[in-house]
Order: structure tokens, then sequence, then C-alpha cells
């Protein structure tokens, strides 16, 4: 009985299939990464951030893009993974996979309602709604790779920094 557990995903190693999902998860890395950027580009802070009080933990502006883009490649990897994971269902995959874009949209809804709006209070209900998807989607994860699900750690504690943040900048400023 061999004592080290196969942490490989079962599928077939042929070049051609590795070939292809290499392909796979850099699409799903650069689906992701350039939707982040899109919506940055869209609704960037501005005038009205910078004039809003801010806690003196706050971090600095150059920060944020190097931070989001690591955790979108993060996700990226992650919901690739779990696509890849074939000894689990196409059901069960596919009620992640929407688990997953649903996070992913609470995500981006986040900045429309922050810098577009200019509603923190909005962007905090929210952030607590993103919060819950993200660990759940994180469980969820978990249980058809535990790697997917790890990989969603970083994400969650980020989110878990920027709500208490952005609920900060709320108070402060009502």
């Amino acid at each position: 009985m061999n004592a080290v557990p196969n942490l490989m995903p079962s599928q077939s190693r042929s070049p051609v299939n590795a070939s292809r999902s290499v392909w796979v998860l850099a699409g799903w890395v650069l689906s992701i990464v350039v939707m982040g950027v899109g919506v940055g580009m869209l609704f960037p802070p501005g005038a009205w951030f910078a004039g809003l009080y801010k806690p003196t933990w706050n971090p600095p502006g150059w920060l944020f893009a190097p931070v989001w883009t690591l955790l979108y490649t993060l996700m990226g990897i992650s919901i690739w993974l779990v696509r890849k994971q074939t000894d689990t269902s196409n059901e069960v995959r596919n009620r992640v996979s929407a688990l997953f874009l649903f996070q992913l949209a609470l995500n981006l809804a986040w900045t429309p309602l922050f810098f577009g709006l200019h509603s923190p209070f909005l962007a905090f209900v929210e952030i607590c709604a993103l919060w819950c998807a993200v660990l759940f989607t994180a469980l969820q994860f978990g249980k058809i790779r535990a790697l997917a699900g790890y990989l969603f750690l970083p994400y969650l504690l980020w989110v878990s920094f920027a709500l208490v943040l952005n609920g900060t900048i709320w108070l402060m400023n009502t």
C-alpha cells in the first residue's frame, strides 16, 4: 500500500492535455485580472476619495494594484483546479463554479458602489456579503480540492481587512 497520497488530480497526463490545461489556466487568470483592472479603471478613487478621512493604517494607494493582481491570480488558479477535478461530478463542479462567479460579481461590484456612487455605506453592506461569499466559496472549493480552498485564504484575509477599513472610513465620514 502506498503511504503517500496522490495530491495531483486524476486526469490524463498527455502533452496535448497538459498544453490545453495551461491555456485554460491562463484564460481563467487573465480574464479575472482583466475584469478587476477594468473595473478599477472605470471607477478610480479620484478627488472624492482623497478628501475623505481615513485611518492612519490605511494602506498607500500603490499597494492595491499588486495585491489585487496576486489575489485575482490565486482566484484563477483556484477555479482552474476545481474545474479540472475530474473525480468530482459535473453537477458539483458547476454548482461551485456558479458560487465562484457570484462572489466574483460581488467583488467587482464593490468598486462602483464605493468609488462610483461615493457610498461607503452601500459598499460596506456589500463587502459584508462578499466576505460571506468568499468564505463559503473557499469552504466549497476545499471540499473538491484542498489546495483550491487554501488559495482563497489570502483573499479572505484581504477582504476581512478591507471590510474593517471600509467600515472605518464610513464611520469616520458620517
